[in-house]
């Protein structure tokens, strides 16, 4: 276990330093920069034209005059003192951005993800154990229902009944009077009582997809002949079921763990725009129509050390549930 660990840890490094030239080169693909944006909206807003002076001296000011390696190295210098630089949208440094929103968007993904297990579970199992059934037809259909649903269909239809038959505000996470208040027990009450749409919403998403994975790895449990010598043995039906059967049906489950790190960065970036959630996908999207480098880097840096993080929890994790699997 000692040796799986320290292979995986050391292949972390090269890893994310391959991640991190290829996202900034990513970043900088698209024709223009930063500046090139901020001239067009400039023209497009105010109908003002700036001239190649002032262009070349926000490149400057900005650094964005220099070759696109020593941009690269110096942002890679500075993010390992914990400096990401500065976002030329906000004008404010990219920590700060980042972790206002961070909190919001771990707390909606945690819960999003414990719905999605939470009903994926004993439906899963139920649709399994009882096939071909009314009730396995009928969570079937559901589940394909939901697998071809858009979230951000679902966010509107919360929406429209939230205020139809509920009288809640539209959108956001707080209410008005709440949004710029600092945190108390009363915006803590205020924020439990408008995270359900968005959790719902969210975690729906994943919910149908790891209903039918369940149930189909448990059906192919259940005809394996280490449960039918289990039940010669005398084993009662629902011990058995979970003993066996449903330890390594949940494998799925495991596996998903890898990417919810990395969803608790992102976020639902759709379902924030539609449903105004203060979370980061929305920042994200807007850096990267803006150029914003720094931010949009940084951001897909935390991106790759989180879904690689996650990976390695997931393979642990999947090690300790099945002893079939080796530590290669």
């Amino acid at each position: 276990m000692v040796n799986f660990l320290l292979r995986r840890f050391l292949a972390l490094i090269p890893t994310l330093l391959v991640i991190s030239v290829i996202a900034f080169m990513l970043i900088e693909l698209p024709p223009g920069d930063y500046v090139t944006v901020y001239a067009m909206k400039l023209k497009q807003q105010a109908d003002i034209v700036a001239s190649e002076q002032e262009l070349m001296a926000l490149r400057q000011q900005y650094g964005l005059d220099r070759p696109l390696a020593v941009r690269y190295f110096k942002w890679l210098w500075n993010a390992f003192h914990g400096d990401f630089g500065r976002s030329f949208v906000y004008l404010e440094p990219v920590s700060r951005l980042i972790g206002e929103r961070l909190l919001l968007t771990i707390l909606l993904s945690v819960l999003s993800t414990l719905f999605a297990w939470v009903i994926a579970f004993p439906v899963g199992v139920y649709s399994a154990v009882r096939q071909h059934s009314a009730g396995d037809v009928t969570v079937s259909l559901l589940g394909y229902i939901g697998l071809a649903t858009p979230n951000f269909m679902l966010a509107l239809i919360f929406m429209y009944l939230s205020v139809r038959y509920l009288g809640g505000s539209v959108g956001g996470l707080f209410s008005p009077a709440f949004i710029d208040e600092g945190w108390s027990l009363a915006k803590f009450v205020d924020l439990l009582k408008h995270i359900w749409i968005p959790m719902i919403v969210v975690g729906t998403a994943g919910t149908a997809g790891l209903i039918r994975v369940l149930r189909n790895n448990l059906l192919d449990e259940l005809n394996k002949p280490y449960v039918v010598t289990a039940r010669s043995k005398g084993y009662r039906e629902w011990h058995l079921l979970f003993k066996f059967p449903v330890r390594l049906a949940l494998i799925p489950f495991i596996s998903t763990v890898g990417w919810m790190l990395p969803q608790m960065i992102s976020g639902a970036t759709i379902v924030s725009v539609v449903l105004n959630l203060p979370t980061t996908g929305p920042l994200l999207l807007n850096a990267l129509l803006n150029q914003d480098m720094y931010l949009a880097g940084t951001f897909t840096m935390f991106l790759a050390v989180a879904t690689v993080i996650g990976t390695l929890i997931s393979d642990i994790l999947l090690v300790i549930t099945d002893p079939r699997i080796r530590y290669t």
